[in-house]
């Protein structure tokens, strides 16, 4: 099954993917072959040390590939604008209790960030949001109780 992922999301798993294959691969292979020359391997901290680096960064880039095989990549300003809440786009909310106003991207779960804004598709507020209109109200189930917010606009951009 596709997991989705937006175009922006999409990029930056590829360019960090490059950096480790272009970069970070062959500093490590160095590394190790540096260290080898060292000697005794058994006693060797910086040799032991680039090799947990090495295994490190090969997890990461099948973990990298296997996530963007498994991907369905969406351009959120390709969708239409139908005025509803679909995945990729961002939502303009207004707490109805707090009259305090979040901006939030709907995201997959690799490139959701509570810092950035981007809420994974799989949280309970995407949930709430998802197929919702302007000036409709989502009811999320907090942990603290249920919080209304108020759809004030949606944006379609990447």
């Amino acid at each position: 099954m596709a997991v989705p992922i937006t175009l922006r999301g999409a990029e930056a798993l590829k360019a960090e993917l490059h950096e480790l294959k272009t970069v970070k691969r062959p500093a490590v292979v160095e590394a190790i072959s540096e260290a080898r020359a060292h000697g005794d391997l058994k006693e060797n901290a910086e040799y032991h040390a680039a090799r947990e680096q090495q295994s490190f960064i090969e997890g990461r880039v099948q973990e990298l590939e296997s996530t963007l095989a498994n991907s369905q990549v969406i351009d959120p300003s390709a969708l239409p604008k139908d005025g509803r809440v679909v995945f990729g786009v961002t939502v303009d909310l207004l707490n109805i209790d707090t009259d305090e106003e979040v901006q939030y991207q709907i995201v997959g779960d690799y490139e959701s960030d509570i810092k950035l804004n981007r809420i994974s598709i799989s949280s309970p507020i995407a949930r709430a949001l998802i197929g919702k209109e302007i000036d409709d109200i989502a009811t999320v189930q907090a942990p603290g109780g249920a919080i209304e917010y108020e759809i004030v606009a949606i944006h379609y951009q990447g």
